[in-house]
Parts: structure tokens; sequence; C-alpha cells
């Protein structure tokens, strides 16, 4: 099925409108869609004052949704971000106060400084879209996305993620430095004001929803999958490593594929694109042997070394 032009307009908007006031960072920017678009949830590592809560709150004033942000730290409760349940007197019963998790775009920054508890009370919201509270169970606004945001694990204060929250996320991103002359348009840009302040909606959350439900229909061929599933495979059979990428990982993979294709103005997959994903799909998914940290052998490069490996398939027109 051909892709909507009015979809490719709408998107197209938002990414110039990100493009506008996060500097140098196109590349970022279109994985930061392609993760909203596949309905998937995406983690950003770097240090401080780089740009990642900038870039979220872009993101949902483009879109005209609801934006929540909670500032993780070790005396944040789960309570503090799903909700409470309060007893009312004058009604004599509990009345659900709901949490800043219900919104369209949650930002969680610094998620990596909350304690354990406190993150998984996110696994429930990541993969159900709901939260339960005092046994009563209720449901997001849709479309719902989380962003996380993380400093470097060695930093102070900071906890690792457990396995099974990483897994959830679809993608795992770094934002990096400005060059000079990105850095230099930045500070003109900044004399007046945030930029992001500016910024005013291209799209809204019912043309989102819409254009997650197209990119379900985006063609796939089965070579395609079979060399996605090629990679996938090999980080579970690499000497490496501990803990390969999951089931999940593949779905989120294909989801990302669809979506980026998408982004590119396409109707369907090609090999490329999930050559182009696999790193921030995949590497934070991998649980490397303690042996080979020792030897500074890393899940990106593990990654890398794996698609080099893995053979391309490759159309042959007659």
């Amino acid at each position: 099925m051909p892709v909507s032009s009015e979809s490719l307009q709408t998107v197209s908007a938002i990414r110039t409108n990100l493009e506008s006031c996060i500097l140098g960072k196109s590349f970022e920017i279109q994985l930061l869609l392609t993760a909203l678009l596949a309905e998937g949830h995406i983690l950003i590592e770097d240090v401080p004052g780089t740009g990642k809560t900038q870039m979220i709150k872009a993101l949902a004033k483009s879109m005209n949704g609801d934006y929540r942000r909670v500032q993780c730290n070790p005396d944040i409760l789960p309570s503090d971000i799903t909700g409470v349940s309060v007893f009312h007197p004058r009604e004599e019963r509990f009345l659900f106060r709901p949490g800043p998790v219900m919104t369209n775009i949650l930002l969680a920054d610094e998620i990596n400084r909350a304690t354990t508890k406190t993150q998984s009370a996110l696994l429930e919201v990541m993969e159900e879209r709901n939260v339960t509270v005092d046994g009563e169970t209720y449901e997001l606004p849709k479309p719902f996305m989380l962003c996380a945001t993380q400093n470097p694990i060695d930093f102070e204060g900071t906890y690792m993620l457990p396995e099974a929250q990483l897994d959830r996320f679809m993608m795992k991103i770094s934002m990096g430095y400005p060059d000079a002359a990105t850095e230099r348009n930045l500070l003109r840009q900044h004399k007046t004001g945030q930029p992001v302040d500016q910024l005013q909606p291209v799209a809204n959350m019912h043309q989102i929803a819409e254009m997650q439900k197209e990119i379900r229909n985006i063609f796939i061929d089965d070579a395609v999958t079979d060399y996605l599933l090629k990679i996938v495979r090999a980080t579970r059979q690499h000497p490496a490593v501990l803990l390969g990428a999951s089931p999940r990982a593949s779905l989120s993979l294909m989801m990302a594929g669809k979506a980026y294709a998408f982004i590119q103005q396409r109707d369907y997959v090609l090999p490329d694109d999930i050559k182009i994903l696999s790193p921030y799909v995949l590497s934070h998914r991998i649980v490397m042997r303690p042996e080979s940290r020792m030897d500074n052998v890393n899940a990106e490069s593990v990654v890398k070394n794996i698609l080099q490996q893995v053979h391309v398939p490759v159309a042959l027109e007659r």
C-alpha cells in the first residue's frame, strides 16, 4: 500500500521543526521519529547538557501532545510516577490521582539515578501501556511514548538499568558533542532565548496514531526478514556474548525498519534500513562475557562485526 502524501508531509514538518532548534542532530532526530512511529520507547545516554531533554520537549510541542517530565533521583517513589489513590472524606471513597505517566510523551530524566524499585514501576507502563494502582488498572493515553535519558554508568550516583527494562527500549542512542561550527550557530540561536519555546505545533496526536497504523502495512520482503533474523541470531552465538538479543529485539528491529523506511518516503524496507538501525536496536540488549569486557570488547563492536559477516540479500533483475 503506497504511503499517503499527507502522512509524508506531516512527518517531514515534524522533522523540520525539530531540526530548527536541535542543530546538527538530523540523524538522531530521524531515530527518535522512528521509535515514535514504530510505537517504541527510546533511551538516550550521554553526558549532561548535550540537548537530550530539549529534543524530547521539541518533539512534544511539534505534535501538540501532552508532555510530562519526571526528574529521577534516589528519593522518588513508584507512586510518584504511576499515581496514587487518595481517600476523599466527603465521598467516603478512594479516588485515583493520576501520576505524570498519564500523558502522550513521558520524559524520565536521568532514569539511572532512580532506585531499581522505581525503575521497575515503568515496566508495566512500557509493555502493557497501562498502570495498576491498588488493584485497579488504568489505560494510558494513546499514543504513548517513554523517552528516558541517562548519564553514563560510571557517573556518580547512577544505577545500572536491569536487562529486562533495557530490553523494553526499542532504541538506545547518544547525542554527542556538536562540532565547532554547529556550537557557534547554537550560541547565536540562543541569544534571544530558547528556540524550543518558539516552536509551533505542526501535527496532532490523531495524525501520529494514524501514521502508526499506516506503518504496520509497510512491506518487508522475506529475504529482508531472513537477513534481520540472521543478524539477531548471530548475537546469540557470538563467542564474546553471554546473552544475545531476544525475540522482542527481532520484533523491534522489524518495526523500526518499517518506520525508518516510512520516514525515507518508501513503502518497503531495504536491507540497508536494517543495517543502519541494528546497532541502535540491538547493542543495549546484549550482555557481554566478563572476559570480553576485560578485553575492551563492547556490544557495539560485536554488532558491527556481525553486520560485516552476515550476507546482505541482493535482488537480481533479468
